[in-house]
């Protein structure tokens, strides 16, 4: 795997626990095993690899579940949302892609556990699209954004905010 020198943030939904790389590793994949589903609550998880030189916890430290015994799950003991992939023995951790404050720039490349992977899977994409959710859920919008509690996308001094 390559390494690319690129700073990343990232963190959870609720603020609490943020982190920050100047490395990641050109590994940016999905895996479908049933571990993985059920340690992200979804169909997959979407990680990409980051040297452990190059990572640090800015803001809190996550909670852990050890899903084997080589391996810890990272997770916020507040709002739940999964984080961490940790292969103990090995010289990187992964951290999930959705974590990311800027998802979009890591497309995974390539899928793991296809054992377990969802049998219609590959027909996500032809499922009719309904628009996006200030379309569909116009009415709820605006209560949903006076209330957001989720932390932005970026690095704050504090969260959450004092008013």
């Amino acid at each position: 795997m390559d390494a690319i020198a690129v700073i990343i943030t990232g963190g959870w939904q609720c603020g609490a626990v943020r982190y920050r790389a100047d490395t990641v590793l050109d590994s940016a994949h999905i895996c479908h095993c049933r571990m993985c589903q059920k340690a992200v609550g979804n169909l997959f998880a979407a990680l990409i690899g980051i040297p452990r030189d190059a990572f640090c916890w800015t803001r809190g430290t996550p909670s852990l579940f050890q899903s084997s015994d080589p391996v810890l799950r990272g997770f916020c003991g507040d709002c739940g949302t999964p984080l961490l992939y940790d292969y103990t023995a090995s010289k990187h951790l992964n951290v999930t892609i959705g974590s990311l404050d800027n998802p979009a720039a890591f497309p995974p490349q390539v899928q793991f556990g296809k054992e377990a992977r969802m049998p219609w899977f590959d027909d996500i994409c032809r499922l009719p699209d309904e628009g996006t959710t200030e379309e569909t859920m116009a009415e709820h919008v605006p209560a949903i954004k006076l209330s957001n509690h989720q932390h932005p996308d970026h690095d704050t001094d504090q969260w959450p905010p004092q008013n």
